[in-house]
């Protein structure tokens, strides 16, 4: 083997992205299969989990949490408002403004939904003691937090 193969080897071995890739689609296959037929998709969750954790948001502040074009967010949050999941009023205000909150149904389903998160972590990394889960998780925490926006975008809440 020349050098520079040996050099493209150990580049290839050590490469994180295929396995992350991959970690990431068994991951969403295995919580689609937790999830009842007909439910949410990851990208309902993902706008309902930003609601429990921030609270009420306008609609725009929602767009920007969730790194999506506004217009996009106006379909997403007339699913969930069928299914009665979040509460969209006029802000007081700012009678142009809409304020987007969850409902009680919403908030239940975010509870249902972190469970079935905690059943499919616990399959996919059953490999890992709870120290090793624990460096990971905030491991990849810094990273998220240092990705550029070009790597963030979109692609998170349209993945599924």
């Amino acid at each position: 083997m020349t050098e520079k193969a040996a050099q493209v080897d150990a580049a290839e071995s050590q490469s994180m992205l295929p396995l992350l890739e991959h970690l990431a689609r068994a991951g969403r296959r295995a919580y689609l299969n937790e999830m009842a037929p007909g439910g949410l998709r990851p990208r309902h969750l993902i706008a309902l989990r930003l609601l429990a954790d921030l609270g009420p948001q306008s609609q725009l502040g929602l767009a920007e949490a969730l790194s999506l074009d506004p217009s996009n967010v106006v379909a997403l949050l007339k699913e969930l408002e069928e299914r009665d999941l979040v509460l969209r009023r006029r802000d007081p205000q700012d009678r142009r403004r809409h304020i987007i909150e969850l409902s009680f149904k919403g908030q239940d389903e975010v509870v249902r939904s972190l469970a079935r998160g905690v059943a499919v972590e616990d399959h996919l990394f059953a490999a890992l003691d709870s120290d090793e889960r624990a460096t990971l998780f905030e491991l990849l925490r810094r990273a998220v937090g240092t990705a550029s926006p070009a790597c963030s975008s979109d692609d998170t809440p349209a993945a599924d």
